[in-house]
């Protein structure tokens, strides 16, 4: 009985301790139970407390050894805080994760992203949070949540897939099939016949006649009247219904009836692309592609990127380093497959970077509302797969790095003024870079420095698309908008970082009142000086929101546990 009674309590009181020290329960119970037998087969209690130590040592590293999930879940390759989110929209994994008793994520497979048909408000992702309402918009603020929901969060995406139709229905199991949206602005299609036998290229990055009957289709049931009603957006960089207005209904199996000169099994995504020498226009097509992703429910990077540009010209791509986290492959040009009658098994066309209340090129959005929803997680997306990592936040410092311009204009007349006047403060820890055509940074060197900057400050430019790379806790302060007021401030609420911007014109000096090329004065196009005692008190102010925001917070108490 006395040994029975050790025995029991010996297992009490490591399991305590286990549990105590914030270890798994299951890892607990089992080094528990393993300790305690092993002193149960020794047949004694009273053994030294150095050898029950070196058991428990020995027990701690054979469980922790033993005891893995069943399933690698971070060979997804998806931040971790989004593997909830992506394991219930993939049932098989999901009911592994259910019946592993070390799956991670157990508790939280509820989660869901919002746009899923089962998804209950509580679980989704992220809200929307609106301080105020405009009359113009909605009558209440729960209204302007839910409006802004469906223009800039994951509620956009719900609104894509309600609209999902099938244009081209496959009469017998693998066949091909042709889904879009409304407009053809996001298309799904298998066994797709696409026919550049004889291509018809010239100066046009986007021909609208490229392809005629019968060069791109597939084996299925064609709705031509559903795919005519299509039509009304037709644009290059907004539908995609120039390039499948023409889609033909075969009366062969391209595929099987050996009509393919070259046969691509691995999944193809097809896009238009917006300028690559332009940060802010090049990132709305990487955005809208990780937005397609959402649609097609896949995020894997063994996949092929087709541009689609019927020139003969090539592409420069200041970012091209962004590919990275959507592809292991380099970016294909469709005159690549010239020549040839090729067939891809599975693709989808990407939501394109200029569509009419797309995301995120002049998108209208309802006032005084911001996210940390759909922008944000493709901000953590983009940071994970290219390994960026956050260094901070740094005790007792704010990092504050500053945008210079190498440009012709809104270049910063007394900018050494500001760097001596932002060094006078102990709290500041302070960086000048300049990002020009990644000459003397690498772009993932850029984004190392915005991810880790705590106020980041810059002119009106595309320069401040890297506002998307700040952690959540940073302040985006454009110095000056040049009376573009609404772009910067925008995407700062579509990505949930706080956006400041200078306040008193009598405080700004411009250099002249600027001279465009062709419509004459613009505040665009000249430069600036500013008033360093008011420049100085909107930083402080950026300094005062950062240190008081709940993560950077959180950060430094965790830091110094």
């Amino acid at each position: 009985f006395l040994l029975s009674l050790s025995y029991v309590t010996l297992f009490l009181l490591i399991l305590s301790l286990c549990l105590s020290l914030s270890l798994s329960l299951s890892l607990c119970l089992s080094l528990s139970l393993c300790l305690s037998l092993s002193v149960s087969q020794a047949g004694c209690v009273d053994m030294p407390l150095w050898v029950v130590l070196l058991m428990v040592c020995i027990c701690c590293v054979v469980c922790d050894v033993e005891l893995q999930p069943l399933l690698n879940y971070s060979s997804v390759s998806l931040p971790r805080l989004h593997l909830p989110y992506f394991l219930h929209n993939n049932r098989p994994l999901a009911k592994a994760c259910r019946e592993d008793p070390l799956c991670p994520f157990k508790v939280r497979l509820e989660s869901c992203w919002g746009y899923e048909r089962n998804c209950s408000p509580q679980h989704r992702f992220s809200y929307p949070v609106c301080t105020s309402v405009d009359p113009g918009w909605a009558s209440s603020v729960q209204a302007a949540q839910e409006i802004f929901w469906k223009q800039a969060d994951f509620g956009y995406v719900r609104e894509r897939l309600s609209e999902m139709k099938t244009l081209c229905k496959p009469l017998n199991s693998g066949e091909s099939f042709l889904k879009c949206t409304s407009h053809m602005r996001f298309c799904r299609a298998t066994n797709l016949y696409l026919d550049l036998r004889e291509p018809r290229r010239g100066q046009e990055r986007y021909k609208e006649d490229f392809l005629q009957k019968g060069e791109i289709g597939g084996r299925c049931r064609l709705n031509s009247a559903a795919l005519e009603a299509e039509g009304q957006h037709k644009s290059p960089l907004q539908s995609w219904f120039a390039e499948l207005q023409t889609f033909t209904e075969l009366d062969f199996h391209p595929i099987d009836d050996n009509h393919c000169d070259l046969i691509i099994e691995r999944p193809t995504i097809f896009m238009k692309l917006d300028a690559g020498v332009n940060m802010y226009h090049h990132f709305c097509d990487f955005a809208n592609l990780y937005i397609s992703q959402h649609l097609n429910n896949s995020f894997s990077r063994d996949v092929n990127i087709v541009m689609w540009d019927t020139s003969l010209f090539g592409y420069g791509d200041l970012f091209s380093e962004t590919w990275r986290a959507f592809s292991h492959y380099d970016i294909i040009h469709l005159k690549t497959y010239d020549s040839k009658r090729v067939c891809f098994r599975d693709v989808f066309f990407s939501l394109l970077p200029r569509m009419r209340y797309g995301l995120f090129y002049n998108t209208p959005l309802i006032s005084n509302c911001q996210s940390e929803g759909m922008f944000r997680a493709f901000s953590q997306h983009v940071l994970h797969r290219l390994n960026i990592e956050q260094e901070g936040p740094k005790d007792g410092r704010i990092r504050v790095t500053l945008l210079a311009r190498s440009t012709e204009y809104r270049r910063i007349l007394n900018q050494q003024e500001i760097i001596n006047a932002l060094k006078t403060v102990a709290l500041f820890e302070v960086k000048l870079v300049d990002y020009k055509y990644n000459r003397d940074m690498p772009f993932l060197e850029q984004i190392r420095v915005t991810h880790n900057s705590d106020i980041f400050i810059g002119m009106h430019g595309a320069g401040l698309t890297h506002l998307l790379f700040l952690p959540d806790w940073a302040v985006i302060f454009e110095l000056y908008n040049c009376q573009d007021e609404s772009c910067y401030r925008d995407l700062a609420r579509l990505r949930g970082v706080h956006y400041l911007t200078w306040q008193k014109p009598d405080k700004v000096f411009p250099q002249d009142k600027g001279h465009h090329p062709t419509l004459g004065e613009h505040p665009k196009f000249t430069n600036y000086a500013f008033d360093l005692e008011e420049f100085m008190r909107l930083v402080m102010l950026a300094a005062d929101h950062v240190m008081h925001h709940r993560d950077w917070r959180s950060k430094q108490t965790r830091d110094e546990l």
